[in-house]
């Protein structure tokens, strides 16, 4: 007998749906899965079995063949378990094939028949929806998950004997249903961190509120002790709250990643991910001989924290590149090229030397001038020109350390960053893909930053002196607008200019900027 079950399977962050084909046959006891099935579906023969064993129901000994189709992708993973019990039973005429019509399963089977979480669901939860599915059955624990999708019904399976009473319509499962609008209601209030903790700093904060304002990358350079990391782990905190549209696409990354807690139906926080400098290549960026999403991906919509910039590997670094100004990464393979969402905003921490202490003016500075210029060169011109703030953080005076006067919060912050936010996206409003200044393009840049007549005098000054490169010039005047955004004004001055070119580093040799 032959039967057919509808399943899902996720490529980069997008789902397609797979037909698992079921056929019992005479020959010798056996169980073949094709369709170009890798270790973990094939492994999956082991546990399925086992499952409806322990489950009370009986493996017919013949020739059994499970063909995933389409046959020319591969296909990995243990959500297939569900559909492939289902199938098996189907095609044994245990259950009624015409209730498979219009459903979709996905789970692993623990062997005593138990269905268990997989990854991806919420992507396959919202391709059923295109695709006019009426019901997709999932475990427990992606119940939420998938249901903050809307888009089909639902069904939480706890094990395979209650999903299979329920095709024989001797029982129920429950449905679950997820009102996203009452998760951001959920959405806890003070953040742990606030930037009223900080101390001194007046630079640096300022600089990370218009890097919030405008959606633009910061390098904080200063020596140990300074308040980088303490600065970097606030900044979150002032960005403005997620929209349902960013928290779904968020939320799917993190599904595909397993990133979710059981249970979790959205990330409405806006991620912050600070991955070790020791970490690979495809750990930051994503890949893999089944490609999975990198820390880019993962902070995506959010901060990504890169502390100790210098101690990563300088390929590493240099693979930022297309992610900070695709706001994508593209990882192609043999067979198919994955494209993962990455725009994410960037926040590096580094010392000014190996030692830390170069031009803090207290001669504690050990390193030679050649140490120094080799430090500060692990970190290649490209990406540094990339980068929209470059801030000094200097070592705090003892007057600072001891003051006990509670510093601006985030929340008081974080309410002039949504006022230039909100002007951003009425200005934005009629160019799809433009969400904030950072992602203008030339033709927006010369349209909504042109500056006043003061204020072009001061940049074609900086350009001279600085050695601004072309896009360095761009980023300056996106930099200019936010500034100007923060105040609340629509013509970009001569003082917005002044401040922007402050944040560049001149030039290489000059990137301490002690």
């Amino acid at each position: 007998m032959l039967a057919q079950v509808s399943s899902g399977a996720v490529t980069g962050v997008d789902a397609y749906l797979v037909r698992v084909e079921v056929d019992i046959a005479n020959g010798l006891p056996t169980m073949n899965v094709v369709g170009l099935a890798e270790g973990a579906v094939r492994e999956g023969r082991e546990r399925v079995t086992a499952a409806l064993q322990n489950s009370g129901f009986a493996v017919p000994p013949r020739r059994i063949t499970i063909n995933l189709a389409p046959a020319d992708v591969r296909k990995d993973g243990s959500a297939f378990d569900l559909p492939i019990a289902v199938g098996l039973l189907a095609a044994t005429g245990a259950v009624p094939a015409r209730r498979l019509e219009g459903c979709c399963f996905v789970g692993e089977l623990g062997l005593d028949g138990e269905i268990r979480p997989v990854r991806g669901v919420l992507p396959i939860a919202l391709r059923c929806g295109k695709e006019g599915i009426r019901t997709l059955i999932v475990p427990p624990a992606n119940a939420r998950e998938a249901a903050v999708a809307r888009c089909t019904e639902v069904l939480a399976g706890g094990t395979l004997a209650e999903v299979v009473a329920y095709l024989r319509g001797e029982a129920t499962l429950e449905r679950e249903r997820v009102d996203p609008t009452t998760l951001f209601q959920e959405r806890p209030g003070p953040f742990e961190v606030d930037f009223a903790d900080v101390r001194g700093q007046a630079q640096a904060r300022r600089a990370l509120e218009i890097a919030a304002a405008g959606h633009h990358n910061v390098l904080l350079i200063g020596p140990p002790g300074s308040g980088k990391s303490m600065l970097a782990r606030r900044v979150p905190g002032i960005l403005p709250p997620m929209s349902l549209p960013e928290a779904l696409e968020t939320t799917r990354i993190h599904s595909v990643a397993g990133r979710l807690r059981p249970g979790q139906a959205l990330v409405v926080a806006r991620p912050f991910r600070a991955p070790h400098h020791t970490i690979s290549d495809v750990g930051l960026i994503g890949g893999g001989s089944n490609p999975r999403p990198g820390e880019v991906s993962l902070a995506h919509h959010g901060v990504l924290f890169l502390d100790e910039l210098p101690e990563f590997r300088r390929h590493v670094l240099e693979a930022l590149r297309q992610p900070m100004e695709e706001g994508q990464v593209s990882i192609g393979r043999a067979r198919s090229v994955v494209t993962y969402p990455a725009r994410f905003m960037l926040v590096a921490a580094m010392n000014p030397c190996p030692c830390g202490f170069y031009g803090t003016g207290e001669g504690r500075c050990v390193c030679h001038p050649g140490q120094v210029h080799r430090y500060m060169a692990r970190v290649s011109g490209p990406l540094l020109d990339r980068i929209d703030l470059h801030v000094t953080v200097p070592p705090l005076r003892p007057q600072e350390v001891m003051d006990r006067r509670e510093a601006e919060p985030s929340a008081r912050i974080r309410e002039r960053v949504m006022a230039a936010r909100e002007r951003q996206l009425a200005r934005f409003s009629d160019r799809p893909g433009i969400y904030a200044n950072s992602s203008m393009g030339v033709r927006e840049i010369r349209e909504f930053c042109r500056p006043d007549t003061a204020g072009e005098a001061l940049l074609r000054a900086a350009i001279q002196r600085l050695g601004l490169s072309a896009r360095a010039y761009h980023r300056v005047l996106k930099l200019a607008r936010t500034i100007a955004d923060l105040e609340g004004v629509d013509r970009v001055a001569a003082a917005h200019i002044a401040e922007a070119a402050q944040y560049r580093t001149p030039d290489r040799a000059a990137a301490p900027m002690y």
